[in-house]
């Protein structure tokens, strides 16, 4: 397994084979059926130049326009028959190249929704963007197109070649050693082209998550003049791709004029033998013409051969980086064996974790959730807030101590488990393609319309009553587009019927109104009666509602407590209390 910076891990050459026999073994039948009508396609396109070289004998030995005339008829009803077989077996050869596309496609789809969310952060979206649209698109156009070509054009090869052998071994041997030339350019060209489409195929990556992050960010980069950098950083990456676009560009244009000289070469020697064979007697002008016809007839399923075995190098890599997805770090397989929690009790012992690149974020932090307890987590930006609660979600893993609920490490949870006991809301929240009614089921399938209803008015989004349609309104592109806070609601909505036992709110209201983010707020907590909140709060009202204040500063809990018993002790969160408090009464 390899894998660049942050990216993905790359399958090797032995699991990409796997994977191959994986996929025909899934639709052996077709598979058996494709090869069976391409060996009698080819059987029926050996007869031509057979009888051909039985024609000149004929003709040779002096034999009548009848015999000829027969001959020739034969040699039409094999072309006919070839022409038949080939068209079936490339009927057969697409369906299965069809169906097992499919096959790849939902299993990268499987792939990337079991990765945990960490791995995707990581890798970056352009990776992921990448291999699920060029390189599936690649590997697609193999099966469907290459793939049955190439068992074609094999097999007919291999039929030919046989073929020369049994009209004279000698004149076989000889046609097969003609062929050195490019059996050495195709050695060459193999031991370059894999790592150079793997590189071209780590470098459009990079493009797709340069254009990707800059796309989301744009009112950063806009913000913080950050424009210059971005463009040069998308420059350093185009140019990269480009340096390796044009290696596997240099690998074709050295390959391909190789084996075109050398065509001419068997077929050349092949009459140049046969003459001098025929002249000593030992073997007769047909069986020479039939060879040299023969090995002419090679070259077309060389050169169909050759060329999808290029194709195969850059499908190939294309491949390894959509199976690659099978070595990334799974979450728990959610086995009968997997770890249930005995209880919703939340455990954060002697945490600590640092990002990959910078400093430590989290510094021994002790912390203790009880079963039903509304918790916020409150203290100024960069105090490691955001990253304990994605510690607390199972998003990532603490770099040192253990976080676990009902004594299981969080981040070991199998994601259905997971879902069901924790889940995350964050200020970004995604609307997807499709009605409202389609946008809520995502988190409960079995839910009626009155529990949809339920859920929206939980979290105050009375707005969905106003719609032409209602649950059935449409969003996104060519649908309704919906706000920031619109798609909060949503959000919110769907945590309503995913009904978790603990939920963590990170600035979760953030894009809402002062007015609606309380509501919803109350609302969520009267709807989440009994299970555990854990509130990122950025504003204080949410820490003056719960049950107890916890209180981050550079990476360590400094302060825990009640909100009065926290105001009444002075400390950091009193004189949070006494900003924020000032700030929102003077409005």
């Amino acid at each position: 397994m390899t894998a660049g910076e942050g990216l993905l891990p790359v399958a090797d050459r032995g699991r990409v084979r796997r994977a191959a026999l994986r996929l025909i073994r899934a639709d052996a039948r077709a598979f058996t059926a494709a090869l069976l009508l391409n060996a009698l396609a080819a059987g029926a396109g050996l007869v031509g130049p057979w009888l051909v070289g039985r024609i000149v004998d004929e003709v040779r030995a002096g034999h009548g326009v009848g015999v000829v005339d027969r001959l020739a008829l034969w040699i039409l009803l094999c072309a006919l028959a070839q022409l038949l077989l080939a068209r079936w077996a490339r009927y057969v050869g697409y369906r299965f190249g069809e169906r097992t596309l499919a096959r790849v496609r939902e299993e990268y789809v499987d792939r990337v929704l079991a990765l945990p969310a960490s791995v995707v952060e990581r890798a970056g979206t352009g990776d992921l963007t990448a291999r699920g649209t060029a390189d599936v698109a690649i590997v697609g156009t193999t099966l469907r197109d290459v793939g049955p070509e190439l068992l074609v054009n094999t097999v007919q090869a291999l039929f030919v070649l046989g073929a020369v052998f049994a009209l004279d071994p000698l004149l076989g041997a000889f046609g097969l050693l003609g062929l050195t030339p490019i059996r050495l350019a195709l050695r060459w060209y193999l031991r370059r082209a894999r790592d150079g489409y793997l590189a071209e195929g780590a470098a459009t990556s990079q493009v797709a998550e340069i254009v990707a992050a800059t796309a989301a960010g744009a009112r950063t980069v806009e913000a913080f003049g950050l424009r210059h950098r971005r463009i040069t950083a998308s420059r350093d990456a185009l140019e990269e791709s480009r340096r390796t676009r044009l290696y596997t560009l240099f690998l074709r244009t050295v390959f391909f004029p190789a084996v075109e000289v050398t065509y001419t070469v068997p077929v050349a020697g092949v009459l140049l033998l046969g003459g001098w064979l025929h002249q000593r007697g030992a073997v007769g002008v047909g069986a020479v013409v039939a060879a040299a016809l023969y090995l002419r007839q090679f070259t077309e399923p060389l050169d169909q051969i050759l060329m999808r075995v290029e194709q195969l190098q850059s499908s190939g890599a294309s491949f390894a980086r959509v199976e690659g997805l099978a070595q990334a770090p799974p979450r728990g397989d959610g086995a009968d064996g997997s770890p249930v929690p005995a209880d919703d009790r939340i455990d954060v012992r002697a945490v600590r974790y640092a990002y990959e690149r910078g400093g430590e974020v989290l510094r021994g932090v002790d912390l203790t959730v009880r079963p039903g307890e509304r918790l916020a987590v409150v203290g100024p930006s960069g105090a490691g807030k955001t990253t304990l609660s994605r510690l607390l979600a199972g998003v990532d893993r603490p770099g040192a101590g253990a976080v676990t609920v009902g004594g299981v490490p969080v981040a070991d949870l199998a994601p259905e488990l997971l879902r069901r006991q924790v889940v995350l809301v964050t200020q970004e929240h995604h609307v997807f393609l499709g009605t409202v009614r389609d946008n809520l089921l995502i988190a409960g399938p079995d839910a009626s319309d009155a529990d949809l209803w339920a859920a929206l008015a939980a979290v105050g989004a009375d707005w969905v009553r106003e719609l032409p349609d209602g649950l059935d309104t449409r969003l996104g592109a060519g649908g309704r587009s919906t706000d920031g806070s619109q798609a909060q609601q949503l959000a919110l909505a769907r945590v309503v019927l995913a009904d978790p036992h603990t939920l963590i709110l990170d600035e979760a209201t953030a894009l809402l109104d002062p007015a609606t983010a309380r509501h919803a707020e109350r609302a969520l907590a009267a709807v989440l009666q009994g299970r555990t909140v854990i509130a990122i709060a950025h504003r204080l009202h949410t820490a003056h509602d719960a049950d107890r204040v916890a209180v981050m500063e550079d990476g360590r809990l400094t302060e825990l407590g009640t909100h009065e018993d926290l105001v009444a002790a002075g400390g950091a969160y009193a004189a949070l209390w006494r900003t924020w408090h000032g700030d929102t009464a003077g409005r």
